[in-house]
This record gives C-alpha cells, sequence and structure tokens, in this order.
C-alpha cells in the first residue's frame, strides 16, 4: 500500500531544519566556541555548513535516482550490497535515536532550572507520547506541527541572538583569533553535529509532491542552520563568560536570561521545548519511514510495514521509534552521558557522507542511464572530495574521545551479526509463507487466466512494492 503524497517544500525544510535545530545542538554550539579563542566560533560552522552541502549534494542525486523511503539503506545497497547497507545504515539510524536521549537530558536540564517542580521524566514521556499520537494520526498532521515548531525555533533563536549583538554593539575583530590549525579543525568536526539529521528528509521521498524538493529542502535547510548558529554562537562568546558556557548542558538558557532577564528565561524555556518537541517530531516522521521501507524488504519483521487503514501511516514503525527513542531518553537522564552521544552522532555522521559520496561515485557508473532530476558538477571532485575531508573529521573526533570508535565498533559487530543471522530467517519465513499463496495463484491462473484486477510486482526504486 503506497504512502500518501502530501507534503510541501515548507514542510520538507521544516522536517529538516527540525531535526537539526535540537536544544542538544545549543551544547554541541557551545562545544565548538570552546575549541577557539575570541568570537571565530561562526567560522567553524560557516566551514562545517559548506561541507555539509558537498554531502547534501551527494544525497541530492542519489536521491533524484533513487527516490525512496528506504532512502540511505537503499543508496548503500545498489552500491555496496545489501548486507554492507544494512548493517551501516541500521547502526545509522540506532545512533542517531539516541541523539532523543541526550536531547532529553538537556531539556531535562533547561526545564528543571525553571520549573523545578515537574519531575524530568514526566515532561519527557508527555512530549514523546504527544508526538507519536501526532505521528500515528497522518503527515499532514505530524507536518503541520513540524512546520509551526520549527520556524518558531528558527525565529526565535535569531531574535534573542541578534538582540545580545546590539546589547554588546558586537563587531568581528581581524585579523581573527581561532587560537590555531588543531583546534579550528575539531571545532569543525565537533560543528558537524549542529546539522545531524538534515538528510533524514530523503525517506520522506515518496510521501513529497514533487520529488526535486527534497533536495531544495535539504540545501535551504544547510544554509538557515548555518545562520541561526552562526549568529547564537557570536552572541553567546560576546555575553557569557567561557567558563560558564563550555560545560554548561544549558547555554542557550544562560544566554537569553542574561540579555533579556526574567522575560528571556520565560521565552527561552518556549524555544526549548519547541526545539525537542520539533526534534522528535521530525525524528520519528524520518526514521519509522526508514522502519518501515526496511521492514517492506524483509530485513526487519514484517509488522513494521503495517500501515493504518485510517490515517495511512506506518503506525507500528512509528510506535517502535519511540519505544526505542525513550529508552534512550531514560538511560542518559540517569547516566548523564550527552557529551558522548552528541560525538558519537558527528561521527556517526562524517562515516555516513563518506558512504554516501562513495556510493555515488559507484552508482554514477552502474546506473549511468538512470534518469535523475539533480546532478552534482564537476565530474567526481564534490564527491571525492566529500569523502576525504569527512573521513578526516570523523578520525579526528574519535582520536578526540577513542571511546566513541570502540563503541562504533561494538555498534557494528552487533547489528552485523543480526544482518547475517537475522535477515536470513526473516526472509525464509516469508518465501515460506508466500510460496502456497503463489501455487494457488498460479493454479488459478493455469485454469482460468490471469486474474482480473490482479497487480504484479514491480521494482520502484529499488523497493518491491
Amino acid at each position: 500500500m503506497p504512502l500518501k503524497r502530501a507534503l510541501t517544500l515548507r514542510t520538507v525544510v521544516a522536517t529538516s531544519a527540525g531535526i537539526t535545530l535540537a536544544t542538544s545542538s545549543f551544547v554541541a554550539a557551545a562545544q565548538v566556541a570552546g575549541f577557539l579563542a575570541g568570537d571565530s566560533a561562526w567560522l567553524a560552522i560557516l566551514v562545517s555548513g559548506v561541507l555539509c552541502l558537498l554531502a547534501a549534494a551527494c544525497f541530492s542525486e542519489l536521491n533524484s535516482i533513487l527516490p525512496s523511503a528506504a532512502g540511505i539503506r537503499l543508496y548503500l545497497g545498489k552500491a555496496f550490497g545489501e548486507k554492507v547497507a544494512l548493517t551501516f545504515s541500521l547502526l545509522y539510524m540506532v545512533l542517531l535515536l539516541a541523539v532523543v536521549g541526550a536531547e532529553s537530558f538537556i531539556l531535562s536540564k533547561t526545564l528543571s532550572y525553571s520549573v523545578p517542580q515537574v519531575a524530568p521524566v514526566i515532561w519527557i514521556t508527555v512530549m514523546l507520547a504527544a508526538v507519536t499520537l501526532m505521528n500515528i494520526r497522518g503527515n499532514k498532521v505530524a507536518g503541520n506541527f513540524q512546520d509551526i515548531v520549527t520556524y518558531g525555533v528558527i525565529v526565535s533563536t535569531l531574535l534573542i541572538s541578534l538582540w545580545g549583538l546590539k546589547m554588546v554593539h558586537f563587531h568581528l575583530a581581524l585579523p581573527l583569533p581561532t587560537g590555531g590549525a588543531s583546534g579550528f579543525i575539531q571545532a569543525v568536526a565537533v560543528g558537524i553535529f549542529l546539522f545531524v539529521g538534515f538528510e533524514w528528509v530523503t525517506p520522506l521521498a515518496e510521501e513529497v509532491t514533487e520529488s526535486r524538493l527534497i533536495a531544495h529542502g535539504m540545501f535551504i535547510t544547510v544554509g538557515i542552520v548555518c545562520v541561526v548558529y552562526a549568529l547564537f554562537t557570536a552572541a553567546m562568546t560576546a555575553n557569557v563568560s567561557r567558563a560558564a558556557f563550555v560545560h554548561s548542558p544549558i547555554p542557550q538558557v544562560l544566554l537569553a536570561q542574561k540579555v533579556l532577564g526574567g522575560f528571556g528565561l520565560v521565552w527561552i524555556l518556549l524555544v526549548s521545548l519547541a526545539c525537542s518537541f520539533g526534534t522528535f517530531n521530525a525524528g520519528l516522521l524520518s526514521v519509522s519511514r526508514f522502519f518501515y521501507a526496511t521492514a517492506r524488504e524483509h530485513a526487519l519483521p514484517p509488522v513494521f510495514s503495517r500501515i493504518s487503514m485510517r490515517f495511512m501511516t506506518p503506525w507500528v514503525a512509528i510506535i517502535a521509534v519511540f519505544v526505542v527513542g525513550y529508552a534512550s531518553s531514560i538511560a542518559i537522564l540517569y547516566t548523564g552521558r550527552y557529551l558522548v552521544v552528541v560525538d558519537m552522532a558527528a561521527a556517526s555522521e562524517c562515516v555516513i557522507y563518506v558512504l554516501s559520496a562513495a556510493a555515488l561515485v559507484v552508482l554514477r557508473k552502474k546506473m549511468a542511464d538512470a534518469p535523475r532530476a539533480f546532478k552534482v558538477p564537476f565530474g567526481p571532485l564534490i564527491p571525492v572530495f566529500t569523502i576525504l575531508i569527512f573521513t578526516l573529521l570523523a578520525v579526528m573526533i574519535i582520536v578526540t574521545d577513542p571511546a566513541i570508535g570502540y563503541w562504533m565498533v561494538a555498534g557494528l559487530v552487533v547489528i552485523g551479526l543480526y544482518v547475517l543471522t537475522v535477515v536470513p530467517r526473516i526472509r525464509e519465513k516469508y518465501k515460506v509463507k508466500r510460496s502456497p499463496r503463489m501455487r494457488k495463484t498460479s493454479a488459478t491462473e493455469a485454469r482460468v487466466g490471469p486474474v482480473p484486477g490482479a497487480i504484479p510486482e514491480v521494482e520502484k526504486g529499488g523497493d518491491k512494492v
């Protein structure tokens, strides 16, 4: 059963930006500023954004060749084989769902700072449950909510940042003091986290009114995120002491309270709530479609491919994302290891960008004649440069904290075992279940000819439908 095509460019941008504009991203922005001297954090964010534009270009061409809810799994599968694709894409989705845990922890700290009477676990439970119900009711409902939340966060963050800059009569110091090449590279690497998830919008390829909107939405999102976080870090470093914001889980609260007092505290509380709501909603909207498509390909249990007849949404996949996100939230809430998740997500993002650019190089040869609405210019130059630069950034993140590398290898091993042992069993069970039905159909056709109205299986974007 096909998904409903109802999403416009406005919602594509809101979904892509909604994932990146998270409360945890304010913490990452503070980390970026901590690596650099003076007010130069905006420069590292700008460089991170330009690099992410290269990755966005690669994703845009891949999506134009293979528009599918399977997204990254389909791209890697066509290029490197299904086992590699499933292993890395499932690890990627699990790691990025762990960001929900970091988001919940940071939100709980923000709310505890402002409303200590309410236990953090209550906020987390109510918020995730509400967003899950909205997603089950339909992509139009979830999409409209995403539009309101995301654009409200963008405008609010810009206004608070601009007011903070106005208060100190901010001007750039020239030449820019970055504090050295090593710190700048580390800042750019962590700055990638600010853009984590902008490409999650590719699984919505089967629900947009026009496929080209996915590419447009990703480019617009990267530009918006660049501006928002560049202004935020400039205002933060100009108004808040470095010692206060570098290791704080609530740097946005420190800035808003400093420049707007009690009113700023209330405003940033609402912004933080909106950020988390938007991140959870966009994550549910996109990741659930990935689970749905993967189950449709018999790489996850078939129950995840069930669609609500009333709302035309993959309700089981949505609930599964809620369960994983909620478990991650509770785990980080009680361990406090949110920075490990932030850095691990940045590293995994770099790895996915490397694999996607490499997949584009391969598919340009394998599918040279495939029609595409978008093509990255300058031949192989941009994909190859993307591979090299994001490999370097991933290495920088792992060298800074080797535990990140250990956890990622452990995840690859566990998911690799799942792909090698469990997936074949799921598919074998599907074949056994399907065989009697196929034999019955063949026998009927042999007696009376093709069944009127029967629809044969066809390939669409690499997915059987």
